[in-house]
Formats: structure tokens, C-alpha cells, sequence
């Protein structure tokens, strides 16, 4: 349906202006502006986004720009408990139960978002002047797994967390890596996060499929616009607005 394909732009314009994740603004969309059901609307905007980070994969892939172990311990922690996360949804959350569960973490995850959205430089900051200590590789592992367990409830039942909470995350758990490759082993880990999570929401029945392609038909050509025009729109106003639109949008779903 066009509506949804227009929507599909829209979001993909503005991931690829800001780099934020399509679940912090796919989901909203769909359940705010279009009424859709926030349980179809997080098992749709899974394997969305599990279809259009496979490209964002491919390239950090071929630029040498993931850590494949971070991605790994990511993981470790991210299968199990999404899977468990998963199995909880589906016996002690039915119905209107579920809507209402997923609505509520969905707004405060929103939250959280645009708070590590608004901290980007200090953690940035935070992270070079870190940058050549030596850091305890025990405690750091059991981190990462610990990490990727909260990524995988969060992502599980909101959609949301992959993008900005887990870069974030990862910035403070390996100052030394640059930038760009902790983005792309984030963006590596969220491939199987959100293919599982959307595999189990797939077998739930919480899929819309029509939605799906009608979402990725229009988001494409707005990502790769929105990337072509990063690099002329100020970052300096934009991660403001959209901190803001975030938060009054959490807390809509919240309250």
C-alpha cells in the first residue's frame, strides 16, 4: 500500500540522515499513526529491519569494519535471552496483555534512546580520553555478553535498542575501537538480534508481511537519499528534534 511505502521512506530518510535505527521510529509509526497492533507492529518491524541491516552488514563487511569478536560476545548473551524473552511473550503475555506490555517498554526504550542519542559527544569524548588504558578483558567480556542479554529482551518486545543504546554500550566497553567499527559490529550483531526475534514473532503470527515489503519497497531509496544528504544537513539541529520527538513519542506510549 502506498501509505506504508511513503511511511517506509520517510523513516529511511531519517535513518539515513542521523544513523538512529528504524525500530525507534518504524515502530511508533506504525502503532501511533496507523493504528497498527504494537505486537504486529514489532514482529513487522523486526525482520524489516533485519532485511535492511544485512546491506549495512555487507558493506561494513567489505570495508573491514566490524569487530566479528564483539559481534560474537554480543551474541552470547543477545540469543538466549531473546529466545527466552520470546517463549515469556508467548505463554504469560497474551492479547491485550501483550499490547499493553509492549506499548510500555516501547515508550520508555524510546527514551532511553534519545538520552544516548543526546549524550553521542560525551561518550565520544569519554571514549578518547579512554583510549589506550588497558581494561580488565574478564570484566569487559562478561559486560559485552551482559549487554547483548538487554539488547536481546529489549529488541525482543519493543523492536528498539539495537542502534543507538547498543553503540553506546560499546563505546564504553571498548574505547579503543574506532568509531566505525563499532558501529558496524553493532550493525553485524542486530543481523541475527532482529532475524531471530523476528522469526519468533513470525511463528506468533505477529507478522504482516504486506506491510513488510510495502515498508522496505519505500524505505530503500529514502536511506540511500538520506545518506547522499548527511553530510549537507547540520547534526547539530537534527539529533535535538528527532531526542525530542522521541521522548514526547515514549512518553505518548508510556502514559
Amino acid at each position: 500500500m502506498w501509505i506504508y511505502a511513503a511511511a517506509g521512506f520517510g523513516v529511511g530518510l531519517l535513518v539515513g540522515l542521523t544513523g538512529v535505527g528504524g525500530g525507534s521510529l518504524m515502530t511508533p509509526v506504525l502503532v501511533l499513526l496507523f493504528g497498527i497492533h504494537p505486537v504486529t507492529a514489532v514482529g513487522t518491524d523486526l525482520l524489516y529491519a533485519a532485511i535492511t541491516k544485512t546491506a549495512g552488514t555487507a558493506v561494513h563487511g567489505f570495508n573491514r569494519t566490524v569487530d566479528w569478536r564483539v559481534t560474537f560476545r554480543l551474541l552470547l548473551g543477545s540469543v538466549p535471552a531473546t529466545v527466552a524473552t520470546l517463549l515469556a511473550l508467548s505463554f504469560f503475555a497474551p492479547g491485550s496483555r501483550s499490547a499493553a506490555l509492549i506499548s510500555t517498554i516501547l515508550g520508555f526504550a524510546l527514551v532511553l534512546t534519545a538520552i544516548a542519542l543526546m549524550l553521542r559527544k560525551q561518550v565520544l569524548a569519554y571514549a578518547a580520553n579512554r583510549r589506550g588504558r588497558a581494561l580488565d578483558p574478564r570484566r569487559t567480556l562478561i559486560l559485552t555478553i551482559a549487554t547483548g542479554a538487554v539488547l536481546g529482551i529489549l529488541v525482543s518486545i519493543s523492536s528498539v535498542g539495537a542502534g543507538a543504546l547498543g553503540i553506546t554500550a560499546l563505546i564504553f566497553l571498548y574505547p579503543e575501537l574506532q568509531v566505525a567499527r563499532v558501529v558496524g559490529s553493532d550493525i553485524a550483531h542486530a543481523v541475527p538480534l532482529t532475524l531471530i526475534a523476528g522469526g519468533g514473532h513470525w511463528l506468533m503470527g505477529s507478522v504482516d508481511f504486506g506491510l513488510l515489503g510495502s515498508l522496505v519497497i519505500g524505505s530503500l531509496p529514502g536511506i540511500v537519499i538520506g545518506s547522499a544528504l548527511s553530510a549537507r544537513v547540520p547534526d547539530t539541529y537534527l539529533r535535538p528534534i528527532l531526542a525530542a520527538v522521541l521522548v514526547i513519542v515514549g512518553g505518548r506510549l508510556v502514559w
